[in-house]
């Protein structure tokens, strides 16, 4: 009944058995039929003779009372109004890493954009498609930089991205630094705010040739997938590209073991895109993946008894008005 009731007038009874009072208002009536009134207000109507407006309203006061009662027992079901509450998302923290090394030019995925212009508008495409994450954007190659930490100002965290460029190539900051770049995300969550879903999503197109078996000081990539997955923080890697340029213009296929390894630690994906029709899928795999979770509906509850309350009232002290003036019965 509720459901019907809700559907047609926007309110809910929360007591609605006491609405089987409103059955026993007939009984009453009819009761009082059978016994008869106690007196007489006006004479018996005569043959031929007009009936005044007072004797054709004579049954209003009682009209009234009845209907005083009826909407007492209406106020006391408690009628309300369930006003629904906005459904509020629990977003993640999604952390994007980007590799900007000199390779990141080549255009081998599109002929008409470099690898790292197709990471940076599928990256784009990711944050446009989920606006209840908190998206961040750290670059890399030799060193790590953080340049925007998880925010949901998504304007200002794609102003910043279309201004991200490769470093020089073959200068000092050109290198691979994955392990040193995965530590450097896995510091910023460890300082942030807990209870929102973690995930890292790296896109690179190089092997770790900064942590190497020369310099044993250097993180590598499977530490820094350690230190993830204690955080809980859920890491995709994106290996863009058809491999390293080989000396003759061939694409040396890249030694996947490492991100492999640290995707399988953490919980998350290793995707592969060799060309940008592939990055996209990837990309929507993922998505897929972290999915955007919602409370349950919630309602504020907004009594409505007091219409119903008051009306009653005052249509009883009306039939009660009515009976001790207008309509007065004497014995």
């Amino acid at each position: 009944m509720n459901a019907r009731l809700e559907a047609l007038v926007g309110l809910r009874l929360e007591d609605p058995a006491l609405l089987l009072l409103l059955g026993l208002v007939p009984l009453a009536l009819l009761a009082r039929a059978r016994r008869g009134g106690p007196a007489l207000l006006f004479a018996p109507p005569v043959d031929g003779l007009p009936v005044s407006t007072r004797a054709r309203l004579r049954h209003v006061p009682l009209a009234l009372h009845v209907v005083a009662i009826a909407l007492l027992i209406v106020a006391a079901a408690r009628p309300v109004h369930r006003a629904p509450l906005p459904l509020e998302a629990k977003g993640s923290d999604v952390l994007l890493v980007l590799d900007v090394s000199s390779s990141m030019t080549a255009t081998d995925m599109d002929p008409e954009r470099t690898r790292l212009q197709v990471a940076k508008d599928e990256a784009l495409g990711l944050i446009r498609a989920r606006p209840h994450d908190r998206f961040g954007l750290l670059t890399f190659a030799r060193y790590p930089d953080v340049v925007c930490p998880p925010t949901l100002d998504h304007d200002a965290l794609a102003a910043f991205l279309a201004g991200i460029e490769t470093v020089e190539p073959d200068g000092a900051e050109d290198r691979t630094g994955l392990g040193a770049a995965l530590a450097r995300a896995a510091q910023l969550f460890a300082g942030g705010e807990g209870g929102a879903s973690s995930v890292v999503i790296v896109l690179t197109d190089g092997e770790e040739n900064v942590a190497t078996a020369e310099t044993p000081d250097e993180i590598g990539p499977l530490p820094a997938g350690q230190l993830l997955e204690s955080l809980g923080v859920r890491t995709h890697p994106i290996v863009v590209g058809r491999g390293a340029p080989g000396p003759r213009g061939e694409w040396t296929p890249l030694d996947l073991a490492q991100v492999r390894a640290v995707a399988e630690r953490t919980g998350g994906v290793l995707g592969e895109a060799r060309d940008a029709a592939a990055m996209a899928e990837v990309v929507r795999r993922i998505d897929a993946l972290e999915k955007v979770e919602h409370e349950a509906p919630r309602f504020r509850i907004e009594e409505r008894f007091l219409p119903f309350l008051l009306a009653g009232l005052a249509l009883g002290l009306l039939s009660f008005g009515l009976r001790r003036t207008v309509w007065e019965t004497w014995p």
